[in-house]
């Protein structure tokens, strides 16, 4: 295949147009020899912009803007020296829920193409083909391809995401929370990560744990899956590994995020208005140098309400099917 140009592919995404089968696999295949090549921890350096759960929800225009800060002649909200770089990380859940999850993940994956060791992707407990047929990436990608290769494609990707990404050594950042199994970031350095989310085990309590205020200890979680965990193993495990903070997503929060024990884990939640129905905020932190942490809280973009389920619906049933470009 042709050399393709990425630039071109980010922006044709920002405008909601899908790319062709193709070109999607080729994307996904050059981006797994990325991703393969990066450790289940990735260490990154301040300053960093983190996001949450995204859910498809390419509407969003802080999501669809933070490509720019990517570009040398941007610079964050913080400050910073024009052209002084920094790095964005994507804390899991990019699929699922929303109605434009084929060109979220598809943009996520051009911008880390593009940026490889700019853009950091978590995994999310939804970066999972069981997950993923059942919440509605699976059947986004048939409607839209009238084919589950794209699907394949996105799927077979997701085992090569990273855990976890740890920022000046001080700032833990996972998609859901902790494990009874892990006491030290090296043993997340030797997890086999390279498969689909098991249904236990440490892999899958990373992805799917969640604090709970009111406990000290690890619980069994009303998901199903992965622990419930409090103050007392939050602690444990900062000064174990010599930490100040673990930040991580998958909660929603009604105002965008949340801070629990004594503020040394946070929530970042990115997803505005969830479902379409949620009402809530959403968030995106910047993290400068030296652990200082904003908040950067919005709601949802006004095609929130004009891309939401009764549109889709109409044109569903109107049997437009979507254009193919490139």
């Amino acid at each position: 295949m042709a050399p393709f140009d990425l630039d071109a592919c980010i922006q044709q995404l920002l405008r909601k147009q899908l790319l062709h089968e193709a070109l999607l696999r080729e994307i996904c295949e050059k981006t797994k020899e990325v991703l393969m090549r990066e450790s289940n921890v990735v260490h990154v350096s301040a300053p960093v912009t983190v996001v949450g759960d995204i859910h498809g929800d390419i509407s969003n225009r802080r999501i669809r803007s933070t490509h720019k800060l990517l570009v040398p002649r941007y610079s964050p909200r913080m400050a910073l020296a024009k052209g002084q770089g920094f790095t964005l990380i994507l804390e899991g859940d990019y699929v699922d829920r929303g109605l434009f999850s084929v060109e979220t993940i598809s943009l996520l994956t051009c911008l880390k193409l593009r940026y490889p060791d700019r853009v950091q992707l978590i995994r999310g407990n939804h970066e999972s083909r069981a997950v993923t047929q059942t919440y509605g990436f699976y059947s986004e990608c048939v409607r839209k391809y009238n084919s589950s290769h794209v699907w394949t494609y996105f799927t077979d990707m997701f085992d090569f995401l990273t855990l976890s990404v740890v920022i000046d050594n001080q700032i833990f950042c996972v998609h859901g929370g902790l494990s009874p199994s892990i006491h030290s970031i090296d043993q997340i350095k030797v997890v086999d990560r390279f498969r689909e989310i098991p249904h236990e085990g440490p892999m899958a309590d990373l992805v799917w744990s969640d604090p709970d205020p009111e406990k000290e200890d690890f619980a069994i979680s009303p998901r199903g899956a992965g622990y419930t965990f409090g103050a007392g193993v939050v602690h444990k495990f900062l000064q174990q590994n010599q930490m100040s903070h673990i930040l991580r997503a998958h909660q929603l929060c009604m105002e965008g995020y949340a801070s629990l024990f004594d503020k040394h884990l946070s929530t970042v939640w990115s997803a505005p208005n969830y479902c379409y129905r949620c009402g809530n905020s959403a968030s995106i932190l910047e993290v400068g140098p030296g652990g200082s942490m904003y908040f950067n809280v919005f709601e949802a973009a006004p095609e929130n309400e004009r891309d939401g389920p009764a549109q889709q619906a109409q044109q569903n049933a109107s049997g437009r099917l979507p254009e193919y470009f490139l």
